[in-house]
């Protein structure tokens, strides 16, 4: 019978460990499987959708206005439903299903909804859950948020990031820790968000019996919380920013905040630039790649989230509306 269910794959990870970044790659690649992708995000406007590669008429379902493991789990439940429905009646086509989690989601509720919903359970089959772990800010994530650590735990395979930007012995101390928190997930290294998709589609990884062992009330307990001090907001503004301005701010402020900005990303519209600019941070660390062209017609609208404790919100809104072009440079 499991070989008529869909194969789901869960990737998580705090935020800004590259769960998008290997989405992307998983797209991408020439692998031959018709994937649809349901994305959460912690936020009020979705950005993720703008940074993944749609070319092959992929089913991408956003998510937002809430977290997957918790405020929006009963759409998730609705969401699989359609697709499973779509599927059966030759509307849709696809052959497994990625979920890609906000970085501050508990993936036990979110696995545990294959097990506890019976028409989800008839349909689907849960693959593994893969968690990606940034070696730049895990160590100290994973003091610092209970669902860091969850992440770790519930993993069946574990897939290191950003292992360039700090010593070997520190990546050495970091898997280890990691082996101790969970020693069943074989651990890898991702380089540049890619990755064998052996080591992560497919796996038939996830073991319910495993996972009643680590908690043992994984089938009944559905509460889920989040620290009230961890808030989110999103900048629009329709008119061109300046670049060289706003990148001086946004170095400015992350020297002074770095610490509360848990993660920051977004699509802008740059004055003279035909093209958005995709911008991505985390604390200290941030940095921006050219994006897709803009449309003709097209709403050229920059979209900024922000996630984070205690954050300078009216200091940030300010600074970033100061950015705006002016003159000869906001109307190329």
């Amino acid at each position: 019978m499991s070989q008529d269910l869909i194969p789901v794959t869960i990737l998580t990870g705090f935020l800004g460990s590259g769960k998008t970044t290997l989405l992307n790659h998983i797209l991408k690649a020439d692998h031959g499987h018709r994937i649809a992708v349901i994305e959460n995000e912690f936020g009020e406007a979705g950005i993720d959708n703008e940074l993944l590669v749609q070319d092959r008429g992929e089913q991408i379902v956003e998510m937002n206005n809430g977290c997957i493991c918790c405020t929006v789990r009963g759409d998730l439940v609705r969401i699989l439903g359609e697709l499973a429905a779509k599927r059966k009646a030759g509307s849709l086509a696809f052959d497994r299903v990625v979920i890609e989690t906000t970085g501050l989601a508990d993936p036990a509720p979110v696995a545990q909804t294959f097990f506890v919903d019976e028409e989800i359970g008839m349909n689907y089959l849960l693959d593994a859950i893969v968690t990606l772990v940034d070696a730049v800010h895990a160590p100290r994530q994973m003091l610092d948020h209970h669902e860091a650590q969850e992440q770790v735990g519930f993993a069946d395979r574990i897939v290191l990031t950003k292992t360039d930007l700090v010593p070997m012995n520190d990546v050495l101390s970091l898997k280890a820790r990691l082996m101790r928190m969970n020693p069943r997930a074989a651990i890898l290294e991702a380089r540049f968000g890619q990755v064998d998709l052996q080591q992560v589609l497919d796996l038939r990884g996830f073991n319910l019996n495993a996972i009643l062992e680590i908690e043992p009330d994984f089938l009944t307990d559905v509460d889920h919380e989040h620290d009230d001090d961890v808030s989110s907001f999103v900048f629009r503004e329709t008119q061109a920013l300046d670049l060289d301005r706003m990148e001086a701010f946004l170095g400015a402020i992350v020297q002074v905040y770095g610490p509360r900005l848990m993660r920051y990303k977004g699509i802008l519209n740059i004055a003279g630039d035909p093209r958005r600019i995709v911008f991505q941070g985390v604390h200290m660390l941030m940095g921006a790649d050219h994006g897709a062209p803009w449309r003709d017609g097209e709403l050229r609208e920059s979209r900024m989230v922000f996630i984070g404790r205690g954050m300078p919100r009216e200091e940030l809104i300010k600074g970033l509306r100061q950015s705006i072009a002016t003159g000869a440079a906001a109307h190329p």
